[in-house]
């Protein structure tokens, strides 16, 4: 049984077959402007919180992390500046244009693969991260059966994710900032089709996830322990889990 973080977008793609190559085809088109709209999309502040979360997480120097739908490895990053060795931050993503863009920014090694077929052996990460990326993975509890097969024994997972705010005037905000104001700020300045799409598809996969308690419950089934969530500002998702 499938468990898929949002239905089949058929604005953008007919089956649930036909959603990888299209989320593909969408980051390596706009790879070359990724770290322009994530820089947008957080007014500049995901920087400092990549890192404060990791911190948090309890990341220090001498331990290994795995950077899952890494992009152009903003998270990798976050994690280099932590652990300062290129060889203890591996990031993987299914897009070899966010490859390319991250291996201007990272030494260390980066992976052509998927969450749902991690090409690494058992129990060699301390640490798992995905940020942002969960909606774009084809089953949640495959996801993480596998993020749970390549950490050590006590060693941690951290999700990062965007929910629809839960009052109605920022719900609005933040949808026209994602629909209307990027779209329009990217298309005037990169000309970019991909790029411009992209805030738009950002946005209809936050609006059509499944609640919080489904990715809670897919932990859980996958094996892993101590699951918890903790939401900043209404909006911001981290969801924290550890391998028994």
């Amino acid at each position: 049984m499938s468990h898929a973080p949002h239905p089949v977008l058929t604005r953008y793609y007919k089956d649930q077959d036909a959603r990888q190559p299209f989320v593909n085809a969408l980051f390596d088109g706009a790879a070359r402007h990724y770290d322009r709209v994530c820089g947008l999309i957080s007014l500049g502040s995901g920087r400092w919180y990549r890192r404060w979360t990791l911190q948090r997480l309890g990341l220090r120097a001498g331990m290994t992390l795995l950077d899952v739908a890494t992009g152009t490895g903003l998270v990798a990053r976050a994690a280099l500046r932590i652990l300062g060795e290129p060889g203890a931050v591996v990031g993987v993503d299914p897009s070899a244009g966010m490859l390319r863009e991250a291996r201007r920014h990272l030494a260390g090694p980066l992976v052509q693969g998927r969450v749902e077929d991690l090409p690494f052996q058992a129990g060699r990460f301390d640490v798992v991260t995905i940020g942002y990326a969960l909606r774009h993975a084809a089953d949640l509890e495959r996801a993480f059966v596998e993020c749970l097969r390549v950490l050590k024994p006590g060693g941690q997972i951290l999700v990062l994710e965007i929910l629809q705010a839960s009052s109605a005037v920022p719900r609005r905000l933040i949808r026209l900032h994602l629909t209307l104001v990027l779209p329009a700020i990217m298309r005037l300045s990169t000309r970019n089709p991909s790029a411009h799409l992209l805030t738009r598809y950002y946005w209809d996969t936050i609006a059509a996830c499944v609640p919080p308690e489904a990715i809670l419950e897919s932990l859980r089934r996958a094996g892993f322990a101590d699951v918890r969530r903790y939401v900043l500002a209404g909006l911001l998702t981290e969801y924290t889990a550890v391998k028994p």
